[in-house]
């Protein structure tokens, strides 16, 4: 008869033998990532360069970001944050870049737009090259595919450790409790499984979430065969062309408009007008009612860059199923669903793999040394 116990239990060790540092890389650079926008400003942004007082001008920094970079006649996208003191703002496919699969020029503008206190690009500083590697493995897209797959492995680790540890009838309180056990290999095992006991319902979440922001195109084809079609934002069509006069409304109005639109909502994004006319429309960002996301919310509103009038509107509150869904998928594996409490404690989950895969990695070299003295004693 199959021990299936036994079976999980070589499972899960050989499962962590050989996927165990690629899933430190992944959780651990998961962990810090939970608060990028904090680490990347404190390492790179003097405070004494940063305005508290000042309300955001993001008309200003749209002229000066002209003024700088002549050449980048595209749209510009200028983040909206209610408490930071600064102007986050990026320009996607620049030419410098264009080799790269994704790499847009990223500013940080002081409060009033008037000033550019820092420029670079993405996956050039810390948090963009952590990013990379933490989703792509700094492989480019084969490299996100590759963790895709690798992800439903480690979701097999998961399982596989507790079904191998799962108690029989009668016996949960005695698995549960740590053991008097003479050996360093029982106290190594009476660690990992508390730990690996206490983290395995925020580690299936984030492989789960994982998996299907890596997979996309399967995601959403298994998606709309259970729960419908996707939901799409469909730009408006450009009347004007590229010989249109290029007096547009100011961006700060644009985004007045829009929240006008879509009452007791909140600007999270603010793309500008190309200044060749291609497309000639903003397209503003924000979180509405029920919205998980805050920093990337799934609501747009799109208005006449020259008249100011609503050309397109797609709403949160409007979406299916399926688009609710995937809208979920990044603020929780972000933890940012749950603001800061979920946000520490995936930060712990992401330790905790780097513990996990010590202790285990621990008793089995220690248990293949004791095997290794007993072999050489029957030798002699």
């Amino acid at each position: 008869m199959l021990n299936w116990r036994k079976l999980h239990r070589r499972i899960h060790k050989w499962l962590g033998l050989s996927l165990g540092l690629l899933f430190c890389v992944i959780a651990l650079t998961g962990s810090l990532l939970v608060f990028y926008d904090e680490l990347d400003q404190s390492l790179n942004i003097s405070h004494s360069k940063l305005q508290s007082n000042a309300s955001p001008n993001f008309s200003n920094a749209l002229n000066t970001l002209r003024k700088q970079y002549p050449d980048k006649l595209g749209s510009w996208r200028f983040e909206v944050t209610a408490n930071a003191e600064l102007i986050p703002a990026r320009y996607y496919n620049p030419p410098e870049t264009q080799h790269l699969e994704f790499a847009p020029l990223m500013v940080w503008l002081s409060r009033d737009g008037n000033t550019i206190l820092r420029h670079d690009y993405w996956g050039q500083y810390l948090m963009t090259w952590l990013y990379n590697l933490h989703f792509t493995l700094l492989l480019g897209n084969t490299g996100t595919w590759l963790l895709g797959y690798a992800g439903l492995a480690i979701l097999y680790l998961l399982f596989s450790g507790l079904f191998a540890w799962w108690p029989k009838r009668g016996q949960w309180q005695r698995q549960i409790k740590f053991k008097k056990r003479p050996s360093p290999i029982g106290r190594l095992y009476d660690w990992h499984k508390l730990l690996g006991l206490i983290f395995i319902i925020p580690l299936v979440i984030l492989s789960v979430t994982g998996v299907m922001l890596a997979l996309p195109k399967e995601s959403t084809a298994i998606l709309i065969k259970i729960t419908g079609p996707i939901d799409t934002a469909e730009a408006p069509v450009n009347p004007y062309g590229t010989d249109a006069d290029n007096t547009i409304i100011e961006p700060n109005t644009a985004l007045s408009l829009a929240l006008n639109t879509l009452p007791n909502s909140r600007g999270a994004w603010i793309e500008t007008p190309a200044t060749n006319g291609n497309p000639f429309y903003y397209r503003v960002r924000v979180q509405t009612k029920g919205d998980p996301s805050r920093r990337f919310p799934h609501s747009y509103v799109y208005i006449d860059g020259h008249t100011g009038e609503i050309s397109e509107v797609f709403d949160y509150q409007k979406q299916g199923t399926s688009t609710t869904i995937l809208n979920w998928l990044h603020p929780i594996h972000d933890g940012s669903f749950l603001n800061l409490t979920g946000r520490i404690t995936w930060l712990f989950s992401g330790l905790a793999v780097g513990v996990l895969f010590i202790l285990g990695a621990m008793r089995w070299f220690i248990r293949n040394q004791h095997k290794g003295k007993k072999a050489q004693v029957n030798i002699f």
